[in-house]
């Protein structure tokens, strides 16, 4: 018989051939699970598709208004007359791709480089004007964007101009909300192929995510932690749900926030994180389980790292057999976190 105020051995409780132990796998956190995790986690690396991604010279497409300057001809160059803006004179690039020209007629400059179209005007103006100088400039980038949704304050797109756009300069001038982001969950949507980045291991630890260039038409998302919780249970003065906003929150930041395991009515052996219990169907439920008592256990509580959908229990001092403790947690656990979810999908709705 086991009371989780005794010693647990771990192999004799997974070993053990009843329905509650078969749901389950109970885990000490030591410190050298705690490595184990960490180097697991630090070898998360970005995909190399991302980094290798190289942007070329801005290609002019519809909607984007040019500028076109040939110099020592104000009538090509700005026929409204001095007095009008450049905006007026723009030549705006029609949906087909195409734009009309004075002399050459319609261009078909959709996919061409400035570089590119330059040599077009000129060429052709070359039959009318002698050695004609042409400049041509995007005044309105209008036909390719970056496109923002999820926890941003600026949601939306924004224009794709001549400038390289790294993936941190994007997420600046978006800016995250730091109320509703899941800092962990940063997708980026490029040609149909989703990307998975945890935005805040890879800025706040050593990693390429500065390497990251932007393509016109990607797609940047920045996860809701309106639906990734942290539920917290037992014997601690402020139980509930509490929203999963970073990969590194620790176990001690969710004890501290609740007001810590009750030092009158919790047993300082008998503080669990049940890990998977919403895949209970196919999977085992991972229990981590953290001895409170040990000198070393604010440090290893420090350095556990939580997950979205995490169970955080504490338990009463005396409490039943490990069999009994098990059977009653998990569906409580279940009922408790479903009801917390359901909750905060009403609200938001």
């Amino acid at each position: 018989m086991f009371s989780p105020g005794m010693h647990m051995d771990t192999d004799r409780l997974i070993s053990q051939d009843s329905a509650e132990n078969s749901m389950v796998e109970l885990v000490q956190i030591t410190p050298k699970l705690l490595a184990q995790d960490q180097a697991v986690k630090n070898g998360v690396e970005i995909p190399e598709e991302l980094l290798a991604y190289t942007p070329e010279n801005y290609r002019i497409g519809a909607n984007d208004a040019l500028f076109i300057t040939v110099w020592d001809h104000p009538e090509l160059t700005i026929p409204g007359g001095q007095q009008q803006p450049s905006s007026a004179n723009a030549r705006v690039v029609r949906d087909d791709g195409t734009l009309f020209y004075p002399f050459i007629g319609n261009v078909h400059v959709a996919g061409k480089t400035l570089e590119e179209l330059r040599e077009i005007i000129a060429n052709r103006l070359a039959r009318y004007i002698e050695q004609p100088q042409v400049d041509v400039n995007v005044i309105e980038y209008n036909s390719q964007k970056i496109y923002f949704s999820g926890a941003f304050v600026n949601s939306g797109f924004q224009p794709v101009n001549a400038q390289r756009l790294t993936l941190l300069e994007a997420v600046g001038q978006a800016q995250i909300d730091p109320e509703t982001a899941d800092l962990s969950n940063l997708q980026l949507i490029r040609d149909g192929v989703t990307y998975r980045l945890d935005y805040d291991r890879l800025t706040s630890t050593p990693s390429r995510i500065g390497d990251i260039y932007l393509k016109p038409g990607d797609k940047l998302h920045m996860g809701l932690n309106d639906a990734r919780k942290i539920l917290v249970m037992g014997e601690v003065p402020q139980p509930g749900a509490m929203p999963y906003r970073t990969s590194r929150m620790t176990l001690s930041e969710v004890l501290g926030t609740v007001g810590g395991p009750s030092p009158i009515s919790a047993s300082g052996r008998e503080v669990y994180v049940i890990r998977g219990m919403d895949n209970l169907e196919n999977e085992k439920a991972t229990v981590f389980q953290l001895n409170a008592k040990s000198p070393s256990a604010f440090i290893l509580a420090n350095r556990f790292e939580m997950e979205p959908q995490d169970v955080v229990f504490v338990g009463a001092a005396g409490v039943t057999r490990w069999n009994r403790f098990i059977s009653q947690l998990l569906p409580t656990a279940t009922i408790l976190y479903t009801g917390a979810r359901t909750g905060d999908e009403v609200g938001g709705n």
